[in-house]
This record gives structure tokens, C-alpha cells and sequence, in this order.
């Protein structure tokens, strides 16, 4: 179809334009007479509601950069260039071994046994890295049976974690043994952080190997602060960082000169603003102060703390509690 000067024709949105034509006029502007001709309520101008060829997308641009994770409008974008296959990098398997001979497992419970909650811990928070949780069970402090479970891991994953048996007890013996699977071995043993100052990183043979501490609140404060890096820089992609708030202490919180010091609290929202409560049972086996608390308080290595109504940055893990807000 070819218009001349004068003349229109009714398309629809995101149809091709007519030949001729070099304007658009919405349809809530235009009313047809019983003559057959259209009057117009708006003035038009030429271009005027329409899309031109190259104008969302110019020929060699780039679109996507490799290591960009695909978020929903990433895909449209594709669909829209015609894109219907693209390379992605494979899911990392990660393996979780845990050791003890403390630990159990199953619903009922053991004497003198404690149910191991750092694997379903972990696998929660390797899953939310978007890579493969490889369960490589429970191992008894025995040099051999840690060794072989730790060679497994090493054969069959891309990154091993492996609980507790990182301190300096007679029965840690984990940095020890990933020292005779490979070179180099332990790289780091020891961290200037509270809690998870135990924690430890090791490559063996090419795959990484962190060692966390057997405590549940310090193993998954050396899992956040350890490994979500690591999954990025093998995998050449940046994880959006956990959201912030800046909030007013309400008592005054010590930290650790010469130690990162992670402190669990609870971030609200009131009346009189948004308030950061520490948690007070905090010990680093205390897994419920990490289901209490909503947030970190990272009290830098030379701060010796923050005092009651300071204005702190917290990371958060959940929502901001509300109290009793008036509306």
C-alpha cells in the first residue's frame, strides 16, 4: 500500500508503516466522519509515534557483555534481536562435606550426638549462588575417611566446602590433609575476622577448597564472605550486592581491634525513624541469632566499636521489621 499527500489508513500498534506514510496519530485524537475522511483533534508532525529501523538497537553495538547474568529483560532483548540460543556458562558443582564425630543426621536424636545443620545451611546458600549443592555427607574425625572424602569432592566438583576440623585441636586435622591431596595446598589458614577466624582456603590440583569452622553462624559468615567471590571470579559475573540502610544504634556495640567483626542485628522501621537493635545472644554457635537478626553490622579492623544513636550501615539479609507504624 503507497499514500499520497492527504490520504491515511488504520494499522495497528507496532505495525509496519504504510509506504508514503511519515507520521502516526493515536487513535483517541482522530474521529472518522460519515464521508469517509478523518478529522484530526491534535496537531501532527512528521516522524511524530513512530519507531525508526536502528533506533533501540544500532548495528555493532554490544548488547550483552559476557558474564552478564540474564535477568528477565536480558532475555526479551534477545527474543527481540531474534536470538533464541546463547552460550551460558555451566553451573559450578559445589561440594559439602562435613566432619565430626559429634555430628548426626535422620529425625531421631542420638546421645551425645548433635544434628549436623551446617550442610542443609549450606546447600540453602550455595543453591542462592545459582550453582549445584553436591552432598558428600558426614565424615567422622578419621585422617583417612576425611581424605578419601575430601579426594571424592575434589574429582567429582568445581569448589569444596568442608566443616570444622580447621582449628587448632588435636582432632583438626582438615588443613593437614588437603596440604597431601595436591599442590599448592592451604594458601590461607587464619582470618583477622569475628567470628569465622578459623576459616581457611586452599587449592588442590586446580580446585578451590575452602575451609569453614564447624560453628554454624561462623561457617556461614566465612560462606558469605568467602565464597560468593570466588563463584564470580570463576564464573566471570558480578552478583548483586546484598542491599543496605543506614540506621541509628540503639546501645553501643564493640568490635575487635585488628578482626573484622561481623555483628548480627535487627533493623526496624518506626515512627522515629529506622533503628539497628543488636542481637544480644550472639555466640557463634548460636544459629537462632542468625533467624533473629535481619542484618550485619561489619565494625571495620581499626574501630574499636560504635556508640548508642550512631548512624550505622547495615547489610541486609531480610526485610525491615515494622512496629506499630500510624497511617
Amino acid at each position: 500500500m503507497h499514500l499520497a499527500k492527504g490520504q491515511t489508513v488504520a494499522i495497528v500498534t507496532g505495525a509496519q508503516m504504510p509506504q508514503g506514510a511519515n507520521a502516526v496519530v493515536m487513535v483517541e485524537h482522530s474521529k472518522q466522519r460519515s464521508d469517509g475522511t478523518v478529522e484530526l483533534s491534535d496537531e501532527v508532525h512528521p516522524i511524530e509515534n513512530v519507531s525508526r529501523m536502528g533506533e533501540d538497537v544500532r548495528r555493532g553495538v554490544v548488547v550483552l557483555k559476557k558474564g552478564t547474568m540474564a535477568l528477565p529483560q536480558d532475555l526479551g532483548m534477545l527474543t527481540y534481536l531474534g536470538i533464541h540460543e546463547v552460550t551460558v556458562a555451566r553451573r559450578l558443582r559445589v561440594g559439602i562435606l562435613s566432619t565430626g564425630n559429634e555430628l548426626h543426621e535422620g529425625s531421631e536424636p542420638e546421645p551425645s550426638k548433635i544434628p549436623d545443620v551446617n550442610r542443609p545451611s549450606l546447600k540453602g546458600a550455595v543453591q542462592q549462588l545459582g550453582c549445584e549443592p553436591f552432598d558428600l555427607g558426614i565424615v567422622p574425625d578419621d585422617r583417612d575417611k576425611i581424605r578419601n572424602a575430601l579426594a571424592r569432592g575434589i574429582e567429582k566438583c568445581d569448589v569444596v566446602l568442608v566443616t570444622a576440623g580447621t582449628s587448632v585441636g588435636p582432632g583438626d586435622m582438615v588443613p593437614e590433609i588437603i596440604d597431601s591431596l595436591g599442590k599448592p595446598g592451604m594458601l590461607v589458614h587464619g582470618v583477622a575476622m569475628r567470628p569465622s577466624m578459623p576459616a581457611g582456603l586452599a587449592v588442590v590440583e586446580g580446585k578451590p577448597v575452602v575451609s569453614l569452622p564447624g560453628y554454624p553462624v561462623s561457617a556461614y559468615i566465612a560462606f558469605l564472605e568467602f565464597v560468593p567471590p570466588l563463584v564470580e571470579h570463576m564464573l566471570g559475573t558480578r552478583f548483586l550486592p546484598r542491599p543496605t540502610v543506614k540506621a541509628n544504634l540503639t546501645r553501643r556495640v564493640t568490635g575487635v581491634l585488628g578482626s573484622r567483626t561481623y555483628l548480627r542485628v535487627t533493623v526496624r522501621s518506626t515512627e522515629e525513624g529506622i533503628v539497628v537493635e543488636p542481637v544480644r545472644t550472639s555466640g557463634a554457635g548460636i544459629l537462632s541469632s542468625l533467624v533473629q537478626a535481619n542484618g550485619f553490622i561489619i565494625v571495620p579492623e581499626n574501630v574499636e566499636g560504635y556508640e548508642e544513636g550512631q548512624l550505622v550501615e547495615v547489610e541486609l539479609f531480610r526485610p525491615l521489621e515494622k512496629e506499630n507504624l500510624v497511617e
